[in-house]
């Protein structure tokens, strides 16, 4: 490690929680939903049930905030890791709130099982194994980050998600390819082309 082999160098390392911003949502929703997700479903009132599992709580965090602690990490003479998340945790509640969604308790193998039978046939990018280490992720404590680096996030995990619906409704993006809403286009048929689910 550089750290064990180089004690005189300051070296940082950032531990975020899951990074939402509204121009990123595209792509995200590329990356881990597929070409199969109807951008019009995720308005207020539009999905009447949202599946709640045991387990399902993840930190979030807005790009911004997210900038502004690698900022303060240069500014200032710290050193060592530092975890970034902003509260609340996201849980099937505060989803079901965003969404203006009934939540309704279901046990997490039959859901796993309807991921993995969807990625098997090519119709979601996240293998069934990236749902698994969602559960498992714990809940990280980010009172180094605050008391040291001085940072507080200005948005809250729930608005982070807020805004990364909102960037998927309105389909925003940026001027970079990955980016891109142009990659979703004519039907999203690139992102078929390209292929979705598990590789042989």
């Amino acid at each position: 490690m550089i750290e064990r082999d180089h004690p005189d160098m300051r070296v940082v390392r950032m531990r975020p929680g899951f990074i939402f911003k509204r121009e990123s949502a595209i792509a995200q929703r590329r990356l881990f939903a597929g070409p199969l997700l109807p951008h019009r479903l995720l308005r207020p009132g539009r999905v009447p049930v949202l599946p709640d599992m045991p387990g399902l709580r993840v930190q979030a965090l807005h790009s911004d905030d997210a900038a502004n602690a690698y900022r303060l990490a240069i500014v200032r003479p710290v050193r060592g890791a530092f975890n970034l998340a902003a509260d609340p945790p996201v849980d099937g509640a505060g989803l079901a709130r965003l969404l203006g969604a009934r939540r309704l308790r279901v046990p997490v193998p039959p859901v796993r099982a309807g991921l993995a039978a969807a990625w098997r046939m090519h119709l979601v990018p996240a293998s069934p194994d990236l749902f698994d280490a969602v559960l498992r992720i714990p809940i990280m404590s980010t009172g180094r980050a605050r008391e040291e680096l001085g940072w507080q996030p200005r948005h809250s995990g729930l608005d982070a998600v807020a805004e990364f619906l909102e960037g998927l409704r309105t389909g925003t993006g940026m001027d970079t390819p990955p980016l891109s809403p142009a990659t979703s286009r004519r039907g999203r048929t690139h992102e078929f082309a390209t292929g979705v689910g598990s590789r042989p």
